[in-house]
């Protein structure tokens, strides 16, 4: 049997705030199977953001286990857990954080630029990518001659380039 796409075992997250310790993420064990898809929901505060920054390896836990695959991610050191971060990890943020001097094509392509990877099948994949999103009439376009939709679905695109093993979206629509 496969290993799960995410697994978090007994995982805290706390945060100084002045001589406050804030406890973010207390315990928390979650296992997502590959091709699940799970939403979080919850209030403003209760974690949610601060869980898919841990999950996906922009934070260290405090204590517990983070495995994406079979790496587990507190073995890693910070460039490996770049590299990792690179090419297994897909992210959508609330804010999508195009670059804006760049055509909707090239903030796909940045992502296999990043990656050393940026060939022939890398433009192929990104012009699929976008096609596929309904954006092939758009590739030429920068952030700001596109709709807040469209930018989402830039940014999924992005997310997606590098057909990386777990996606993680934080409010995705706003």
């Amino acid at each position: 049997m496969p290993s799960p796409a995410l697994q978090l075992t007994d995982v805290r997250k706390t945060y100084r705030s002045g001589d406050e310790e804030v406890v973010a993420l207390d315990h928390a064990t979650l296992e997502v199977g590959r091709d699940e898809l799970v939403a979080l929901v919850g209030p403003s505060g209760s974690g949610k953001t601060t869980l898919l920054s841990v999950a996906g390896a922009l934070l260290g836990p405090t204590e517990g286990e983070v495995r994406v695959g079979d790496t587990e991610i507190g073995d890693l050191s910070e460039k490996e857990r770049t590299a990792f971060r690179g090419k297994e990890i897909g992210f959508v943020f609330q804010a999508v954080n195009l670059v804006p001097f760049l055509t909707a094509r090239e903030n796909l392509l940045v992502v296999a630029e990043m990656n050393g990877n940026l060939d022939k099948a890398a433009k192929q994949r990104a012009d699929q990518l976008l096609d596929e999103l309904g954006l092939g009439h758009r590739t030429g376009n920068q952030p700001g001659e596109l709709s807040g939709g469209e930018r989402q679905r830039v940014a999924i695109g992005r997310a997606l380039m590098n057909e990386p093993s777990l996606v993680l979206f934080d409010e995705p629509t706003s």
